[in-house]
């Protein structure tokens, strides 16, 4: 059951020290039926703003009859705070609390927010690239945003040429960069996902772009996790010297994510039977293409296991984002959101549990805002989904009782 919200108008609220941006006249849905387990998971009210004012956000709306067994409810509040776009792939947060968003197909990069319109957050387009061949699932993929944007107002994305897919640096209205070229492409499986860690370096996912052998060797860049400085060069502290390479033995990530103890979580997309979340460890062997999902027999122990695996009808999940103790995967063929719980000692506690399931097709990103919320892009214009009339929409989602939404 799922109770449609009216009258409070969205507000989307900065960290503090810096302006709060509002949201007004939104179309806004609570989802319910989120069932998580005890520990950590005590979401309650946003806290006041600086001004004393609590954030004037939906009011979560949960089913009564949806409870575990522990008779624990959980439920969020989704708005839509941008639509029309088209294939949204890569969100990255400016410090003013806007975004900047990728196209895949256009490779044109959004301004999204933190001014806002009739129709939500303002969009405007920032940039469009040259020289980007979206062919497939190629084209503009992942962005992040420098660490030090006020000062050096830098931009990193992941795209596919003609010839490879390429990471790059650049100032909005310039051209990229190119910092690492030759990153393997085809017209699937080519990764794309950009993220800085909490140790300040850039990590780059990337996909075994149709050959599986490129996964196990050491000396390739697909099939990868890599680590890299801001300049492109191997990061200190990688596990094989002068090399990019951070994990191996993986077929498609396209989600990656720490948690609190500065743990890195990522998806992958398996190919027909199971679809995974890993627990990153540097060096580590992940086992495509000789094992998917758990490996078995003679491989058991050769390999890093997944802690969860889904059927691949139930999952391919893209993106990832941790939320206080919540890790979130945005499913595109499962047209979901799975969340898990993660513990203190880095596993996941419980069964994960599906939220907004089939209610806005296939989703493709997720990140954690800067005040608490999580952001999510359907893809539902991707040629493989049924677009609606506002797709392709960013979402944004607000748990209850406190952990998301926060000024």
């Amino acid at each position: 059951m799922h109770t449609v919200l009216s009258g409070s108008p969205a507000r989307l609220c900065r960290v503090t020290g810096h302006p709060s941006s509002r949201r007004r006249g939104f179309a806004v849905a609570a989802v319910a039926a989120l069932l998580l387990a005890a520990s950590g998971c005590a979401f309650g009210p946003p806290d006041p703003d600086a001004a004393g004012e609590p954030p004037n956000l939906p009011t979560p709306s949960a089913d009564p009859s949806a409870s575990n067994d522990d008779g624990l409810d959980q439920s969020v509040a989704v708005s839509v705070v941008a639509k029309g776009l088209e294939v949204p792939w890569g969100i990255a947060f400016l410090p003013d609390g806007g975004a900047l968003v990728t196209e895949r197909d256009t490779a044109r990069i959004l301004k999204v927010g933190p001014e806002s319109d009739t129709n939500g957050l303002k969009v405007t387009t920032a940039q469009t690239l040259d020289g980007v061949d979206a062919q497939g699932e190629s084209g503009l993929l992942g962005i992040a945003v420098s660490p030090k944007y006020e000062t050096d107002k830098t931009v990193f994305i992941y795209y596919s040429t003609a010839d490879d897919n390429r990471v790059a640096k650049m100032t909005l209205g310039s051209q990229p960069k190119p910092i690492v070229t030759g990153i393997p492409l085809s017209g699937i499986h080519n990764g794309g996902r950009l993220a800085f860690g909490p140790d300040g370096f850039l990590y780059v996912t990337t996909g075994d772009a149709s050959d599986r052998g490129r996964s196990q060797d050491k000396a390739s860049l697909g099939g990868k996790i890599l680590r890299m400085t801001a300049d492109g060069k191997p990061a200190p502290g990688n596990p094989f010297p002068n090399s990019l390479v951070w994990s191996m033995g993986h077929r498609n990530v396209q989600g990656i994510a720490w948690d609190s103890g500065k743990r890195l979580w990522a998806t992958e997309f398996g190919q027909s039977t199971f679809d995974e979340i890993n627990l990153i460890q540097p060096g580590k062997n992940y086992g495509w293409p000789t094992v998917e999902g758990k490996a078995e027999g003679a491989n058991k122990g050769k390999f890093v296991d997944p802690l969860v695996t889904w059927p691949t009808s139930e999952s391919s999940c893209s993106g990832a984002a941790v939320i206080e103790r919540i890790l979130v995967a945005a499913c595109l063929k499962g047209q979901r959101l799975w969340a898990m719980e993660l513990t203190d000692s880095g596993t996941i506690l419980g069964a994960p549990r599906p939220l907004l399931q089939g209610e806005y097709g296939r989703l493709r990103a997720a990140v954690a805002a800067p005040d608490g919320s999580l952001w999510v892009s359907t893809s539902n214009k991707d040629g493989r989904g049924d677009p609606k009339p506002d797709d392709d929409r960013i979402l944004r989602l607000v748990f209850s009782g406190g952990g998301a939404g926060k000024s």
